[in-house]
């Protein structure tokens, strides 16, 4: 049987989630990476898991996966992204505020991406055109609202002219938005679901694999998505924005131009 190349990487998001789910508060071994940041063994399991659907339903692409690398075939335009465990620190400490991200990115478009929610037991997913939820085995599409002015701020990554902490206090968004810190991709695909108004972080997101399947999901809904200064995407001043509709996007780039 033929499946399309979004039902595989939803199919990859699942059985990842499902490693996952079974490694929770279980026992847990750390492998340390760049700096103080680490995996475990369950970003490790959810990887091979995810490669392995990949390998045998795609086996003449070429894979980007955060613990190992690249793999697959060295010249094809067809590149898997693949974030087995988004939200590993979260994972660590029996936080279940974690996603499990696999894109395809055909030339320099992402053609199929999906975004699992291993404990709400969710798929957020789009082959380009409109983006879905995935829940108990129906699909209903993703529909971006801003009536809560919740606004998840990645702290990890600093914007080129200050610290993102500083957007808290920053007239046009104290007494507007209410910050929220889920450290996790997730919340991104919650703002194309309506769970959030907007998602901000700075940093230069170009080929990263813990961002390109909510970005996605995030362009197909319909959401504003822009760098920090509400221009294209991927250009100076790296970063990003992602709001629920036009009006949320161009306050939150007043109150960040704020800060410059």
């Amino acid at each position: 049987m033929h499946h399309t190349d979004v039902e595989i990487a939803i199919h990859a998001t699942e059985v990842a989630s499902e490693v996952i789910r079974s490694a929770f508060h279980g026992p847990l071994t750390r492998y340390a990476k760049v700096g103080d940041d680490f995996a475990t063994q369950a970003d490790l399991a959810a990887e091979k898991a995810i490669l392995d659907v990949l390998g045998a339903a795609r086996p003449g692409d070429r894979f980007l996966a955060e613990e190992s690398g690249v793999s697959g075939a060295v010249g094809s335009d067809r590149t898997w992204m693949i974030d087995p465990l988004c939200g590993t620190r979260n994972f660590a400490v029996g936080t279940p505020s974690v996603a499990v991200n696999v894109a395809l990115r055909t030339g320099s478009t992402v053609t199929a991406a999906a975004v699992g929610a291993p404990f709400a037991d969710e798929v957020f997913w789009t082959a380009g055109q409109g983006a879905h939820l995935r829940a108990d085995g129906h699909d209903q599409p993703l529909l971006p609202q801003a009536d809560s002015h919740l606004v998840d701020v990645d702290l990890d990554h600093p914007f080129p002219w200050s610290s993102p902490a500083s957007l808290f206090d920053a007239p046009g968004f104290a007494g507007e938005f209410h910050a929220r810190v889920l450290s996790t991709s997730l919340a991104l695909a919650w703002v194309a679901a309506g769970r959030r108004a907007a998602y901000i972080t700075g940093g230069d997101l170009r080929d990263s694999v813990h961002f390109a399947s909510a970005i996605a999901v995030c362009q197909a809904a319909g959401c504003v998505v822009t760098n920090l200064a509400g221009q294209p995407l991927h250009t100076e001043p790296h970063g990003l924005i992602a709001a629920a509709d036009p009006e949320t996007h161009a306050r939150l780039v007043a109150a960040i131009a704020a800060l410059r």
